[in-house]
Order: C-alpha cells, then structure tokens, then sequence
C-alpha cells in the first residue's frame, strides 16, 4: 500500500510539473506572439501614414510645369496596389499573403524615392513651403517604417525561437503556433537610385 501511495504521488507530481510546464510554456508563447501582434500594428500605422501623404505630395507635385507624367504615374499605382491589399493580423500567418504586402510596399517605396530624386531638377518646386514640408514628413514616415520593421523583425526573432526552441517547440505544435515570416530587403534595395540633370 506504501509503494502504491509513493508511485502515485510520483506520478501525480509529475504530471502536475507537466501541466505547469506547459501553461508556463503556453503562456510565454501567447505574451511574444500578442509582442508580434503590436509590432506589427505599428509597421500598418506607419504604412498608413505613408499612404495618406503621398496623395498630397502628388497633388503638389502635379503643379509643377513639366513635371515627368511617368513619375507620377508609377507613385499613384504603387499606392494603388498597396491599397488593394487586404492586410491584417492573419497576413502573418500566411507568408505568401505577407510576401505580397512586403512587395507591394517595396514598390511604393522605390516610387517615392524616384519621385524625390527626380524633383530635384525643379528648384521652384523644392522652394515651395508645401512641398517642403509633405517632403519631410516622407522622409520621417519612412525612417519611422524603417524602425517599425526592425522592432517587428526583432519580435519575430524572439517569438521564433521560442516557438523552435526545445521543449517549448512541443507546446507551439500541439497549440498551433507557427514560426512567422520577417520583412526582407526590397530586391534592388542595395542600389541607389540614379540621379540625371
């Protein structure tokens, strides 16, 4: 009756340890996951911020005399198409859904800077207050999507290790979390845009 009792506390501590394991387990992986979340909200914000400037900088832009059709053409489709994207929490999950978000925004990105390199050549345009200010506020939108990014990827990287990690790995498959994707350099990123007079 003795060895009964031993054996079957044993076995109810050991079972207790793995309950508490896995709730501990559990529930880091919900606070890194709910940290990806966040993240990723403010990378959409800045996005969004990005999206509603670059109309009023095109507008301005197109008053300009002369100003490249073309140029302006590529900034207006490019946001058009980042408009067409439904984006939300569930792009995460699905890393051909957030290929495309990440792309989408790559071209956008590529179009604004084209557009201020080609304004450039327009002084009257660049002394102009509103022009001026839209451009700074592009340009602090941007590094703002830049830090937005890096603090998303390195989310990630905390919530991916712990999700391939041993033995949280165990309880990330039998709850069904998943190893998300990062954003990655725009192909061509590495060259800078050319600048003509």
């Amino acid at each position: 009756m003795r060895a009964f009792l031993i054996t079957a506390a044993t076995i109810l501590g050991l079972g207790l340890l793995a309950v508490l394991f896995y709730m501990s387990s559990y529930n880091g992986l919900v606070s890194r996951q709910e940290n990806v979340n966040e993240k990723w909200s403010q990378v959409q914000n800045n996005y969004q911020r990005r999206a509603d400037l670059v109309p009023n900088l095109v507008n301005t832009v197109k008053g300009a005399a002369g100003f490249e059709r073309d140029t302006l053409t590529a900034v207006v489709e490019a946001r058009a198409k980042v408009g067409s994207l439904q984006v939300n929490r569930d792009t995460l999950n699905n890393p051909e859904q957030f290929k495309k978000f990440e792309q989408a925004q790559g071209e956008l990105s590529s179009a604004i800077s084209r557009l201020l390199v080609v304004v450039e050549k327009y002084p009257d345009l660049k002394a102009t207050a509103n022009f001026a200010d839209l451009q700074a506020q592009l340009e602090g939108t941007e590094n703002r999507i830049a830090v937005s990014r890096k603090d998303f990827n390195d989310s990630v990287r905390e919530y991916n290790t712990s999700v391939r990690r041993f033995p949280s790995n165990i309880v990330a498959q039998l709850s069904g979390f998943n190893v998300k994707s990062y954003f990655e350099a725009v192909a061509g990123a590495e060259k800078a845009p050319e600048v003509k007079f």
